[in-house]
């Protein structure tokens, strides 16, 4: 079907461009004396048309334009120029609200995030800098990674855009080296380091460096350049330029400070007051003067409401994939949105225990009764889920 979809597109495109390149010719031409005004009318509508029908990704090119140049350099680069040239500035405009649908419960981060990019992208910050430079604060499963992926999707065009290094296997003070790449003489020279070399492959990306906290001291050291001129020497001296990248910090430093601030929620402190709780508990981590350069966004604990809400899109991403695969429809009861946030609310892992359930448990058993079906021969057209009395998953496939 696929394959068919794109096949008539591109007989449509074809025909488009062939009736636009014949236009054309006979306005150059003029041979016939013909209504110039009415052909250059016919010209307009046939180009309109043609765009409507490309989209963001056409097959075919009537003339060499910036849409074609714009592709060439995205294969070259991995840069989505294509998304870039057409909606940046209102992808930057709407980022908050764009970001909203995938992070909720943390209203406060986004607009921090946001805020930033966009006074980045009005060119007001040094144009050396990064775009932004965040470090994300609050317990595990709130939302730290998912704002980053968010952010990977909207700015370059998908998550695979987005470059994630675990701090934590930079404990020793000897393997901090490996994040630039090794110096001549050293075993490593020339392959590039950890986080230069894709940075210097993806220059237009978000970079993740999870677990901050858990890395050498010496590790901050190496970021002041970054922050303060946007570049980083790599092990064979050249200068990598992180300009126009996001750079994302995230730490669980301050857990159980966070636990007990908010233990009650009448007292619980607004996102100000928590980034100043939390200053004293980070300083035991980051030096004074690494602090000073990034942008502390704290995120809170999540209520059981904004879990019930994070297991609703989890599971409308599941009936899109339903929807894909089988073009059948799917529905869930109330009742298994209930049993899966308690679930979550037993853990400490937050939201990120609600994937877990899905992945773990009730995917496996939907592929089962899917598979089943279709080995019988029969056609899959609706999925239910629901709960048993004895809180079992239920499926009922039509």
């Amino acid at each position: 079907d696929e394959l068919a979809a794109l096949e008539a597109q591109w007989q449509d495109e074809r025909g488009l461009a062939a009736d636009i390149a014949a236009t054309r010719a006979r306005i150059e031409d003029n041979s016939d004396g013909g209504d110039k005004q009415a052909a250059r009318a016919r010209l307009a509508d046939l180009a309109t048309r043609l765009r409507e029908r490309q989209g963001e990704h056409p097959l075919i090119h009537p003339v060499v334009d910036a849409q074609a140049v714009a592709e060439v350099v995205e294969g070259w680069t991995g840069i989505p120029a294509g998304r870039m040239q057409s909606d940046e500035i209102r992808t930057v405009l709407n980022l908050r609200a764009a970001m909203a649908r995938r992070v909720v419960g943390q209203p406060h981060a986004l607009e921090a995030v946001a805020q930033a990019i966009l006074t980045s992208r009005a060119g007001l910050t040094d144009p050396r800098k990064p775009i932004g430079v965040f470090l994300m604060v609050g317990t595990s499963g709130v939302g730290k990674t998912e704002t980053a992926l968010t952010l990977a999707e909207l700015l370059y065009g998908g998550e695979q855009t987005m470059t994630t290094i675990n701090m934590s296997e930079f404990k020793e003070e000897h393997k901090v080296s490996l994040l630039m790449g090794s110096p001549p003489g050293y075993v490593g020279y020339g392959e590039g380091g950890v986080l230069t070399e894709a940075v210097r492959r993806r220059p237009c990306s978000v970079v993740l460096l999870d677990e901050m906290e858990k890395a050498h001291p010496g590790v901050q050291d190496i970021f002041y350049q970054v922050f303060d001129k946007g570049t980083m020497k790599d092990g064979e001296g050249r200068d990598i330029d992180f300009k126009n990248t996001v750079i994302i910090m995230t730490s669980n430093a301050g857990t159980e400070l966070i636990a007990k601030l908010f233990a009650d929620p009448e007292t619980a402190p607004d996102a100000a007051g928590l980034a100043e709780a939390l200053r004293p508990e980070l300083a035991k981590h980051f030096k004074p003067a690494f602090l000073g350069r990034v942008t502390l966004v704290p995120y809170f604990p999540l209520s059981d409401a904004i879990i019930r809400q994070i297991v609703g899109l989890q599971l409308d991403r599941v009936a899109a994939r339903v929807r894909e695969a089988w073009r059948a429809g799917f529905a869930y009861d109330p009742a298994l949105v209930e049993a899966i946030a308690a679930r979550c609310t037993e853990s400490a892992s937050g939201a990120r225990n609600v994937e877990n359930i899905l992945s773990r448990t009730l995917l496996p058993l939907l592929s089962a009764e899917i598979l089943a079906r279709l080995a019988e021969g029969q056609t899959i057209r609706d999925v239910r889920v629901g709960m048993t009395p004895d809180s079992a998953f239920s499926f009922t496939i039509t």
